[in-house]
């Protein structure tokens, strides 16, 4: 068997390892995250100020079989209080046999100053696992675990954030998964803890600023902070410089794993596109070919505001 044969069988296990109730990544990965904060915090929902729909597909480790892939989709205004904004997050996330699904709606209420704003912000909604068992080749062909039925069960889910933001900067504090619960993903030996993934608590940390450097460039950095019991701190620090209010080149630091090179261009009307490369540190390195993840944004002023910032960063 080769090498590279092996790496994708071991990678085929991960999620049975995920499956029984493992610490690793449960959340799906963005490296354009400063686009997609609603996906980790509630409390942004409204706080573009318009209407903001973003649609963001990310296939990840590109040439080994059963890598992720990642459909996200998020929708938030404020409503004519700016005081509430509402949102929706859906998503689906592709992992080797087993496909996630979820979809929670947000509610934030903002305590607006002066020049900043504090926001707080709950979504809740629900979480759908399916596992097909059939793709995999099992060593052990009996193993009732893998040839069971399959119990397709939604379980509830809940969040919550905070967002302070200004003009010019942004810091937030979030968790995901405050409830915790159990899916059942077999019939077989129900009360044993291998037929069952657990969904843990995550907690993120974002940060960001906007300096101008003259009139036509303006330097963005970022840092978002992701921790889960029992795994590692992991931290993704971007640079990013915002070209005549049109252009966003940067580039993001993955701490131990990855570089991610991103491009955005505001095409017009509302529209924005972006795109992001990851270059790969860790064991995989050597067997993929990177990860690819796109971005497609609009924004509508459907309340006419005259408040709006030109340029607005965040």
């Amino acid at each position: 068997m080769s090498k590279r044969n092996c790496v994708r069988n071991l990678f085929f296990l991960l999620p049975l390892i995920w499956v029984t109730d493992s610490f690793g990544q449960q959340d799906p990965l963005f490296s354009q995250y400063a686009y997609n904060k609603m996906a980790f915090n509630p409390a942004y929902a409204g706080s573009a100020g318009r209407l903001s729909l973003d649609l963001i597909t990310r296939i990840q480790w590109v040439g080994i079989q059963g890598a992720p892939e990642t459909v996200s989709f998020n929708a938030h205004t404020p409503l004519r209080n700016p005081r509430i904004g509402i949102g929706l997050n859906v998503y689906r996330d592709k992992l080797g046999p087993t496909v996630d699904y979820g979809a929670m709606a947000a509610f934030a209420y903002r305590i607006i100053f002066p020049s900043t704003t504090l926001c707080f912000g709950v979504q809740a909604g629900f979480k759908y696992m399916d596992i097909n068992w059939g793709l995999l080749d099992p060593k052990d062909q009996g193993d009732a675990l893998l040839t069971g039925p399959v119990t397709n069960k939604a379980v509830p889910d809940v969040d919550f954030g905070m967002y302070y933001y200004g003009s010019r900067f942004y810091v937030g504090l979030s968790a995901r998964h405050l409830l915790q619960n159990q899916i059942l993903v077999s019939n077989t030996a129900p009360d044993d803890e291998t037929s069952f993934t657990k969904l843990r608590r995550n907690y993120y940390g974002i940060a960001g600023c906007a300096i101008p450097l003259n009139e036509n460039l303006d330097f963005i950095p970022s840092v978002l902070v992701k921790y889960l019991r029992g795994g590692p701190l992991q931290a993704d620090f971007n640079a990013s410089f915002l070209i005549i209010n049109l252009f966003t080149l940067g580039a993001a630091y993955r701490t131990d794993q990855a570089l991610a090179l991103m491009v955005q261009v505001n095409v017009g009307k509302g529209f924005s596109i972006g795109y992001s490369y990851d270059i790969w540190f860790n064991v995989l390195k050597s067997y993929n070919s990177g990860s690819h993840e796109i971005r497609i944004g609009y924004e509508l002023d459907i309340f006419h505001r005259d408040r709006m910032l030109t340029p607005r960063y965040f």
